[in-house]
Order: structure tokens, then C-alpha cells, then sequence
């Protein structure tokens, strides 16, 4: 077999979460790995997978861990984990994403009933409202920033409600979970002021919701939050710190990733009037508008997986403790799996992405986020006919795992 795994090499592009280019268009970049450097291992310890096929591959392996503390922290420029009793207690709250079974599947299964077909389907007449609300303001308005006046309050108002945060105390959510977002990138790539920023919004949160778990105890509510206390299975019910971790999952990946397809998805038709004009003008494309949004904005751009025994994947050898990053982004642009894979085509079918991830960590929520960014699209297409840009430059913000725009100013008259 021939290798396509290399080690930094000054002639070969290599994967520098810093190099700012990753926050304003890092598409160019993956594609030079994939043609250069499809599988190598970065000036700071960790391995990079760019290629859609390995990253499947990986997604799939029980080797590849998606509990980073085993990864072996002498191979990073930076420990992944530091010994400290805060560092301890972010890692005790580390929501089930970040578990491996059996205690992933636990949690996945007693969580996974919050976001059934029929639940999700049952929140649909009330998102639909709120989308009708939200475009009543900004049409009013005539301009708006889409991110802070719609792509953000929609998704945070459908989890408040699922969860059962009160109306008054969803400012608060909004702050903590913006700090919490940034912190889903690995601890090496932040600075350490970030990592205070992230700990001390984990601490409020905790607070707040340690309260409110207790109130729901006391006096049960048809919410999320109320099953999550009361829940049981044959190992018993959810401990206050799993409730906790959760809590904070379904905040970020509940509603930070959908903000960005939201926010993303919109840019990407209005880059492209033609897709624009065959999404407004046929509802039965919306479906699949939404996938190809996932595929070609990404959301998500990246996950990582710790080894736990060694393994070969794409003439690569890795050994247990090694620490990859599978760049999703990249593998959602690869021409070997998509054809004119730089193309937005909101008919493309089929269209296998890792927007959502794979396997037993595929995103649980997936089937909401669908269901919000369709609704919330379909409408402000409809009620804004002439939607458009009302900026020549968009600004992403610096975090590395879930990319997503600081605003979006739109016309919504044209």
C-alpha cells in the first residue's frame, strides 16, 4: 500500500487552526489537503484526516474514541487536559458526545426521546410561529442583521421552550452558551483566556439550572428538563452532573449549529441568485436545499477522535493515544465523493455529507435543525421577495469547530 500519510514538511500545506484564513475562507485550504496532504500529522502533535472516505472510516472505527482524555497528552504542544480540580469538574460535565458506550448509549437513549419523529413534529405549529413573529419585526424593520434578529433568537427560543427556560432568563442562556460554544474547541487550540471565559460560563450555568432542576423535581412541567430529573433506566436515574452536561449539549449542538445553517444557508443563496430563484419558486426542493446547506456551508467543520489502539486507515499508522481531527468541512467538498463538489446545488441527490456526523454519534438533533432552518427559509423567502445582501464583506467569528458568520446585514426590500 502507499502511504498517503505525511509529517510536516515545509513544501506541504499542514493544518494551523491559528492561521486566520480558517475564519475567513478555509474551503481553498482543504482543498490543497486533499490533493497534497489528505492524512498527516501537524506541528502540534495530532493528526489530520481531509478525505471523505477516511474520515468515514474513522467515524466508523471503535478504535477512534470520542473520549479525548485518551488521547496521550505528551504528543500535543499543549496537554488536551490540565490538573486542576476546575479542569477536572469541565471534564466530569463533558456531555455524551464526548462518551463512549457504554455511558453514551445510556444517556443517547434516555435524551433520544426528546427527539422522535412524533416530538419533533409536535414542535413544528409552534416553530412555524415564531418564524411569523420573527419576520413580522424584520420586515418592519427593512434591514436587518439575520444572525442577531432571526437566524439566532429562532433556534434558542424552540430549546428554551423544549427545555423550559423561562422567557426571562433566556438572555442569560444566550450569553453563557456563546462562551460555551467557542469552548467546544479542544482545549489546545484556545488561548487561556478563553478557557477562563468557558469555565465561568459553565460554573453560571450549572448554578442556574442546578435551581431549576430542583424546582422541576419539586413541581414537574411538560418540558425536557422535567423528563431529564425524572428519568429512569435499569442502571438507575440521570445523576445532577449528567443532567447538566446535557443540558449543555442540547444548548450548543441544539442550537448553535442551527443558527450557523440558518445564517450560512442564506448566504449561500444569495451568492447564487439562480439557486435562490429555484428554492422560492419550488417548495418540493426545499428537503434537499437543506442537505446540500449542510454539505456546502458545514456547520460543523470539524470533530476529533482519540485512538485507543493502534490502527491503519488511509496508509496511516496510528497508534493508541494518537489525536485526530476529521475535518468534515473538507470531506463535505471532496470531488472523489461529490460531483462539481464546489458547486451549490440545491438539487443534488444523492448526497451523502457528514454534516451531522456519522454512527452512533451522529447529532440526535438533526431531525429539529432540519425542520427549523426549512421552516425558517421557506418563510423568509416568501415574505422577503426581494431579499439580499445589504454588506460586501461578511466576518466569521474565530471558533474553530463550529464556524459560523458575527452578522449577516440583509435588505429585505430590495
Amino acid at each position: 500500500m502507499v502511504s498517503r500519510a505525511t509529517e510536516p514538511a515545509s513544501d506541504r500545506p499542514v493544518f494551523d487552526p491559528f492561521d486566520p484564513r480558517w475564519a475567513s475562507d478555509p474551503f481553498p485550504l482543504y482543498a490543497e489537503f486533499r490533493d497534497r496532504a489528505p492524512i498527516h500529522r501537524n506541528d502540534m502533535g495530532f493528526w489530520v484526516v481531509a478525505g471523505h472516505a477516511d474520515c468515514l472510516t474513522v467515524l466508523r472505527d471503535r478504535r477512534a474514541s470520542s473520549n479525548t482524555i485518551s488521547a496521550a497528552p505528551e504528543r500535543f504542544r499543549r496537554p488536551i487536559t490540565e490538573d486542576s480540580p476546575l479542569a477536572a469538574g469541565m471534564v466530569e460535565m463533558r456531555p455524551f458526545l464526548f462518551r463512549d458506550p457504554p455511558d453514551h448509549t445510556r444517556l443517547r437513549g434516555l435524551v433520544a426521546k426528546a427527539f422522535t419523529p412524533k416530538v419533533v413534529d409536535s414542535l413544528r405549529e409552534g416553530t412555524a410561529r415564531m418564524v411569523e413573529e420573527l419576520l413580522d419585526k424584520a420586515v418592519d424593520a427593512g434591514e436587518i442583521d439575520l444572525v442577531a434578529d432571526f437566524a439566532y433568537p429562532l433556534p434558542m427560543g424552540v430549546i428554551c421552550n423544549l427545555l423550559g427556560v423561562p422567557v426571562e432568563d433566556r438572555d442569560r442562556c444566550k450569553v453563557w452558551s456563546q462562551a460555551l460554544a467557542r469552548g467546544m474547541d479542544p482545549d489546545f487550540l484556545l488561548p487561556d483566556d478563553l478557557i477562563a471565559a468557558r469555565a465561568e460560563a459553565g460554573g453560571q450555568f450549572a448554578v442556574y439550572f442546578l435551581g431549576l432542576m430542583e424546582e422541576r423535581r419539586h413541581k414537574p412541567s411538560d418540558d425536557l428538563l422535567s423528563a431529564l430529573v425524572t428519568a429512569e433506566d435499569a442502571g438507575g436515574a440521570l445523576s445532577d452532573t449528567e443532567v447538566l452536561s446535557t443540558c449543555i449539549l442540547l444548548f450548543i449542538a441544539g442550537h448553535e449549529t442551527t443558527v450557523n445553517l440558518i445564517a450560512g444557508g442564506t448566504l449561500a443563496l444569495l451568492r447564487h441568485p439562480d439557486q435562490l430563484a429555484r428554492f422560492r419558486a419550488d417548495p418540493g426542493l426545499h428537503r434537499t436545499a437543506i442537505e446540500e446547506m449542510l454539505r456546502y456551508v458545514s456547520p460543523v467543520q470539524l470533530t476529533g477522535r482519540a485512538f485507543i489502539e493502534d490502527a491503519e486507515i488511509g496508509g496511516a499508522e496510528f497508534t493508541a493515544g494518537d489525536f485526530v481531527i476529521l475535518l468534515l468541512a473538507s470531506a463535505n467538498r471532496d470531488a472523489t465523493q461529490f460531483e462539481d463538489a464546489e458547486r451549490f446545488d440545491i438539487t443534488r441527490s444523492p448526497n451523502n455529507h457528514l454534516g451531522f456526523g456519522f454512527g452512533i454519534h451522529r447529532c440526535l438533533g438533526a431531525p429539529l435543525a432540519r425542520m427549523e432552518s426549512e421552516l425558517a427559509l421557506s418563510a423568509l423567502v416568501r415574505r422577503a421577495p426581494h431579499l439580499a445582501l445589504a454588506t460586501d464583506e461578511v466576518h466569521y467569528k474565530a471558533n474553530v469547530v463550529l464556524r459560523g458568520m458575527e452578522a449577516l446585514p440583509v435588505s429585505l426590500r430590495g
